[in-house]
């Protein structure tokens, strides 16, 4: 599954789902904001990392796919999976 515009934050790879499931399952490793969902990070402390630079592996494919989500808007396609996990976003 593929949503149009996704695809440009992985350049040529092809996006795997499996990613989308880990936003909402994948605790953040180091940091500020060690410890909270990758889902769940605040989209200025996102779009640091984009103008920093993301780290290397796969943490940073996951942080560079949730900027590309929060930043144009798409955060809600994240709802189904955090139900289907059984996670709420937080209030």
């Amino acid at each position: 599954m593929c949503w149009p515009g996704i695809g440009r934050w992985i350049g040529s790879r092809t996006m795997n789902p499996e990613d989308l499931e880990r936003l909402v399952t994948l605790e953040m490793p180091f940091g500020k904001y060690q410890g909270r969902l990758i889902a769940d990070l605040p989209g200025p402390y996102l779009a640091w990392f984009a103008r920093k630079g993301f780290p290397p592996g796969q943490i940073g494919r996951l942080l560079a796919l949730m900027h590309e989500l929060d930043h144009n808007g798409l955060s809600a396609l994240l709802q189904p999976l955090r139900r289907q996990a059984g996670l709420k976003k937080p209030a």
